[in-house]
């Protein structure tokens, strides 16, 4: 943390926060100082802070710093401007929502990254580089050659280099599933999938009348045999699977599982939708399934989880043509297009680096947050260290609903496992996002506060005792 020094200059308060040459961007050095200072009582509400042009002089930066410095501060509710008197340090803002959020899956906050500017720079760059009619205007589904080809790009880590043409961009991964189970498979078809999967999939199942069947799974994700048993019992039109970082139970089927999967599928002649959203924020993950068996592997890569949800493009690998022109036609009836603002903005973000460096900042911060949930957690901690969320067993006097509405009433949302289930057969089990929350602090206090409800019984809340 900054060191700083103050001096008293009436009626405004001098602040100088001392920058440390190595520490990251100088204007967050500042910002950060000048929360510490808050923080232990050095600065308190109502003080009056040196003028932008006085503090970049006597700290010999650049006066663009301090205005950035400056603007981060109010963007954390740290500053208030009162016009020609100043900029002063405001008063604490009062906490509408006591609700500490850790059951959506989404990125953290970056390490190291000033999302803002990113943002800012990469909104200016689209907006100077593109024809702003375009950007405004109905758009084919499936994205402009612009953006399949950063699509290719964006999913050369995964599948090796690829024709942009086998490449359509989506509004979302939900979207891309819907569109597929559309095109592919008809009212009352079976598509399976593990026992615990990605709700949007139960959702669109149920919405189109598609049925849902589980294959069991094990430590190592869906059991080859009894995949090649269901595809004989039922013959099933699809098959979803995420295998990297699965949402929700965090499994990375390894290598073997996945070559065992795709060969059955080859023979089974059984299309695999392979919705892969984690790959990139993984530790060492395996060549995807569809690396095994392109073909037979519609894949789907989203910028929701590595990037940010508010871009909603996913990238899908289709090779089949027909079958691209018949999922494209689904998407349209329901989504027409990605809106051509956010698609800009993210292939102009892979073409120029920016999304490579937000995504190393999101892993930096996942990893971190892993570390203080296996901290916090201790012998119930079961994550990979990776990812966006941990899949939290449950001790036997806890049931997963029941935990649920006691968290909920402690301030803590969390997600149950019947949230997931496919079919009736539920374990006894918890999702914990690490990314919703974006203040560290908070979502120290709302594991601490997890930690301290999983160790007391239900019986202390005066709930009868219930386990399914």
């Amino acid at each position: 943390m900054s060191q700083l020094t103050t001096m008293q200059d009436a009626p405004s308060a001098i602040w100088l926060p001392r920058l440390a040459g190595n520490k990251g961007p100088r204007f967050l050095q500042i910002a950060d100082a000048l929360q510490a200072a808050m923080a232990d009582g050095v600065l308190k509400p109502g003080d009056r802070l040196p003028p932008q042009r006085q503090l970049a002089a006597q700290l010999e930066v650049d006066l663009t710093t301090v205005t950035r410095a400056y603007d981060e501060a109010r963007r954390r509710n740290l500053l208030e401007g009162r016009g020609a008197r100043g900029t002063y340090v405001a008063a604490p803002k009062v906490e509408l929502t006591a609700v500490l959020d850790l059951s959506m899956n989404t990125p953290p906050p970056p390490d190291g990254v000033d999302f803002d500017d990113l943002l800012k720079q990469g909104l200016a760059q689209v907006l100077m580089g593109a024809n702003n009619e375009l950007l405004m205007t109905y758009h084919l589904a499936g994205g402009s050659d612009a953006d399949r080809r950063a699509g290719a790009r964006w999913l050369e880590p995964m599948l090796g280099q690829l024709d942009a043409r086998q490449v359509l961009v989506c509004p979302g991964a939900q979207a891309a599933i819907a569109a597929l189970m559309l095109a592919l498979t008809a009212p009352g078809d079976v598509i399976l999938a593990e026992p615990s999967s990605y709700p949007g999939l139960r959702a669109a199942a149920t919405q189109f009348g598609r049925r849902l069947i589980a294959v069991p799974a094990d430590e190592h994700g869906m059991v080859p045999e009894l995949l090649e048993q269901a595809c004989r019992q039922h013959r099933p039109a699809l098959l979803y699977l995420n295998p990297t970082l699965h949402n929700p139970t965090a499994v990375t089927m390894p290598p073997q599982r996945r070559k065992a999967l795709a060969s059955i599928a080859q023979r089974c002649q059984l299309r695999i939708v392979e919705d892969d959203p984690y790959w990139l924020l993984a530790d060492a993950p395996p060549p995807p399934i569809a690396t095994f068996a392109p073909d037979q592997v519609v894949y789907i890569a989203t910028l929701s989880k590595c990037l940010t949800p508010g871009l909603r493009v996913a990238f899908v690998r289709l090779t089949d043509p027909q079958q691209r022109e018949r999922f494209l036609v689904a998407l349209r009836s329901f989504a027409l297009m990605a809106a051509p603002l956010t698609a800009a903005l993210a292939t102009q973000w892979i073409l120029d680096g920016s999304a490579a460096r937000l995504m190393e900042g999101i892993r930096k911060e996942a990893r971190l947050r892993h570390r203080m949930a296996r901290d916090i957690l201790a012998g119930r901690y079961s994550g990979a260290g990776d990812g966006l969320h941990v899949w939290l067993a449950l001790p036997s006097y806890w049931n997963a609903t029941q935990l649920a509405h006691a968290a909920q009433r402690e301030g803590i949302a969390v997600t149950p496992a019947d949230a997931f289930a496919i079919g009736a057969e539920c374990v006894n089990a918890i999702r914990i996002s690490l990314g919703s929350i974006k203040d560290r602090g908070r979502l120290q206090a709302g594991l601490q506060r997890l930690s301290h409800l999983l160790a007391r019984r239900p019986e202390s809340f005066g709930a009868p005792h219930a386990l399914v």
